[in-house]
């Protein structure tokens, strides 16, 4: 294994309230992506898909005057379990990335496992709080109200 291709992997989980067909439309939808595809600091982004296998998509998650932009190819698209892509960013520093969303039904529910390849070590802990935020803003749009647990 090259250089390139090594590095951390990192697992998120979240319960999302929603069916996972909804769920999973979201990773696709651009108009969806640009609500919650950002974290917390992020106040607004843009989106451009491809959704479908060897389709691009880039997104431009916004912070006052910074643009990170983020790019990658699908590589798996199994509705509704599964969704596997490229990530390349600066934040990944240009490393391509590989990033497995699994959409597992639970009661109505979507558990959602996001998991992060060949991460360089320096920037794990930025993607455990990218992808969290993430998760969290994808949970509350798809809630249809309060929920407990």
């Amino acid at each position: 294994m090259s250089h390139r291709e090594s590095g951390e992997t990192l697992v998120v989980r979240r319960m999302i309230p929603a069916p996972r067909e909804r769920v999973f439309a979201a990773w696709l939808d651009p108009e969806s992506l640009v609500q919650w595809m950002r974290p917390f600091g992020a106040t607004d982004a843009t989106a451009e898909v491809d959704p479908r296998v060897g389709g691009k998509f880039r997104i431009v998650m916004i912070e006052g005057p910074k643009r990170f932009e983020h790019t990658g190819e699908y590589l798996e698209i199994q509705p509704p379990n599964r969704l596997q892509f490229t990530w390349i960013s600066d934040a990944t520093e240009h490393r391509r990335t590989v990033v497995t969303v699994e959409f597992l039904e639970r009661d109505g529910d979507t558990e959602l496992v996001l998991t992060h390849q060949r991460l360089p070590a320096s920037q794990v802990g930025s993607h455990q709080g990218g992808w969290t935020d993430i998760m969290t803003k994808l949970a509350l749009l798809s809630g249809s109200g309060p929920q407990s647990s």
